[in-house]
């Protein structure tokens, strides 16, 4: 077996010693590294996150914007509809209206009975007349 003479024992002791003296040293060093990586990292996502709420609030804006161009488009049709029909909205027009707008109905069932003149009639119980009888 090999022996060990002293001066190889207390070379090892010495560099044990060194290796602590400059963990001990090494750590708060590392610590203030390790913080500040950390801190860089937190800021970059934060930094990020802003970013990403810029850019939705942004197109939440455009969306909008689009929206209101949808709807004065919207309102220049019916206006220029309206022309059309020599600038007052007649009896025939809205029940044209009402039978194109059927197609966005989901969920409701209506039934149509057509007439004459091919249109519905939309308020079937509002043009009848009383009756009377007189007795002589």
């Amino acid at each position: 077996m090999y022996k060990m003479n002293s001066i190889q024992i207390v070379l090892i002791v010495i560099g044990i010693l060194i290796a602590i003296s400059v963990a001990l040293v090494g750590c708060p060093t590392y610590n203030v590294w390790q913080q500040e990586m950390s801190g860089r990292a937190e800021f970059a996502k934060a930094e990020q996150n802003r970013r990403i709420k810029i850019e939705e609030a942004k197109a939440n804006l455009e969306a909008e914007r689009l929206n209101a161009e949808a709807e004065v488009e919207r309102a220049k049709g019916a206006a220029e509809a309206i022309k059309i029909e020599n600038g007052a909205l007649t009896a025939k027009y809205i029940q044209y209206l009402w039978v194109r707008q059927q197609s966005t109905l989901n969920d409701k069932t209506v039934i149509y009975i057509p007439t004459e003149t091919n249109l519905p009639i939309l308020e079937a119980g509002r043009t009848t007349t009383k009756t009377t009888f007189n007795e002589e």
